[in-house]
């Protein structure tokens, strides 16, 4: 069987527009740094001015907060008949079916769950509620799989 991959549907107009929205401010922003850089000091010594080199540290910024926003675009979930590639916000997880109990998607969870042998429980934030049918269909399919390899 292929392999079967889900990503977050909604988070990923929602961050992408954020980052974006952040860049342009953070640049717009930066044009309007000019001339001194406080009036009650203005023309003692030691008083600063802005140079070009800040509008560039503003772009900068913007571009790695847009970065850091962007990382929410990241999680995906990869499966086949052999195991599942979880793969967060922050870290993964390469899972066998084997050490899988359950594939859960409970009433008012955000996300989707996996639940190991062990009693631990691996997030799948690829899977949100938000998304709604599609997150649907992912955990249908992860079942499905899940199920053909406790069969085999």
């Amino acid at each position: 069987m292929a392999d079967m991959v889900f990503r977050p549907q909604r988070i990923r107009w929602v961050a992408g527009s954020l980052a974006a929205s952040v860049v342009v401010l953070f640049t717009v922003l930066s044009f309007g740094l000019h001339g001194q850089a406080g009036f009650e000091n203005a023309g003692q010594p030691g008083s600063g001015s802005f140079q070009r080199g800040d509008q560039a540290a503003m772009i900068g910024l913007g571009v790695l907060i847009g970065l850091g926003i962007l990382a929410f675009c990241r999680p995906r979930v990869v499966a086949d008949d052999q195991g599942v590639h979880v793969r967060n916000v922050v870290g993964g997880y390469d899972l066998p079916w084997t050490v899988v109990r359950a594939v859960r998607f409970d009433r008012n969870s955000p996300w989707a769950q996996l639940e190991l042998l062990d009693d631990e429980q691996v997030s799948i934030h690829a899977l949100q509620a938000v998304d709604k049918d599609y997150a649907v269909d992912g955990v249908r399919t992860l079942r499905a799989l899940h199920s053909a390899s406790q069969e085999a």
